[in-house]
């Protein structure tokens, strides 16, 4: 009787700890049937635990309030914004809350063609100090790529601000440039794969001045693929001409499309302030989780429209998610 009581507070307990899993922000959440429902009884003598995972149909989507000064405004409630997925507005509000402090996986691209070669030492040193002062070890994790042409990984994921100065020191300008494959690349080969057991902010910043001459895949794919791996693009732009040019609006559009933002710094010190204000941006967000009307499991686009019901409050967040197919 004893050994028998044992092994059912040990089932017990084992089963508590497989549910208690945080969903990911951005996708439809999974649900976990563990031993206690009808298909537990199943399981053979050396599976105490059978777990399924269900679809279901709850979003969760990090977002930014602003004022019309694109100050981070606090203090707002669910009442404050409409929630619109698909066209339609949403089932039901599970969760809303401010989200200040979540861990960021951040990968930093520089451009390294020869257009910027006039600015890009002071660039690398703005970058160096942006990755010192944001990642926090055992918190936070970023990786470095160089590219022009072809895309260099400097250096891979890590908490380590030293390697991370390094790597970007390390880049040297010259050659034409494939902006969009950088993108595309690293979306699939780095955010796309990484999976994480609690909430994280996944975000590319790119220095560039927007023109892309050498690119394999369109911008529409980097869009898209940002949009799969749940990735906020920030840019930086390079251009010092006081002048609109072609790759600014090129910076605009990637960053808009994925619910980040683009900025163009005339002056170097400028720089320095971008880097501050996406900083800023990233420790300050709010958390909405519901439920959708009408959702299907088919593997295909959902938009997403956050409103704010104030005139003076804007919101920014990633246009749409893709479903979960069955």
């Amino acid at each position: 009787m004893v050994q028998a009581a044992i092994a059912l507070i040990a089932f017990v307990c084992l089963a508590s700890m497989a549910s208690a899993q945080s969903p990911q922000y951005g996708v439809p959440a999974s649900a976990i049937i563990t031993a206690g429902s009808p298909s537990a009884s199943e399981t053979g003598p050396e599976d105490p635990i059978l777990t399924i995972h269900k679809r279901v149909d709850e979003v969760n989507v990090l977002f930014i309030a602003t004022d019309r000064h694109g100050k981070f405004v606090r203090n707002l409630n669910q009442s404050d914004f409409s929630f619109v997925d698909d066209h339609k507005p949403v089932k039901s509000i599970l969760d809303f809350h401010p989200e200040t402090d979540l861990p960021i996986e951040i990968g930093l691209l520089l451009d390294v063609s020869g257009s910027v070669e006039s600015r890009f030492g002071f660039e690398k040193d703005a970058a160096t100090g942006f990755l010192q002062h944001v990642i926090r070890p055992g918190y936070d994790k970023a990786f470095v790529v160089g590219f022009n042409k072809e895309t260099h990984l400097a250096q891979d994921f890590t908490d380590n601000v030293t390697s991370l100065a390094a790597g970007v020191q390390r880049l040297r300008a010259g050659g034409g440039t494939a902006l969009y494959d950088a993108i595309y690349k690293a979306c699939k080969e780095k955010l796309l794969r990484e999976h994480s057991d609690r909430p994280v902010r996944k975000a590319i910043i790119v220095v560039s001045d927007g023109e892309d001459n050498q690119s394999e895949v369109t911008r529409q794919q980097a869009i898209e693929m940002a949009e799969r791996a749940e990735v906020l693009i920030y840019a930086i732009s390079t251009d010092d001409s006081g002048l609109i040019l072609r790759g600014d609006k090129v910076l605009e559009d990637l960053a808009s499309s994925t619910g980040g933002r683009a900025f163009f710094p005339y002056k170097m010190k400028d720089i320095t302030r971008s880097f501050a204000a996406i900083e800023d941006e990233l420790r300050s967000q709010y958390a909405v989780s519901y439920k959708p009307s009408d959702f299907t499991a088919d593997g295909r686009f959902r938009s997403i429209q956050i409103t704010a019901v104030k005139k003076d409050l804007y919101v920014r967040a990633r246009r749409g998610y893709y479903a979960p197919t069955q």
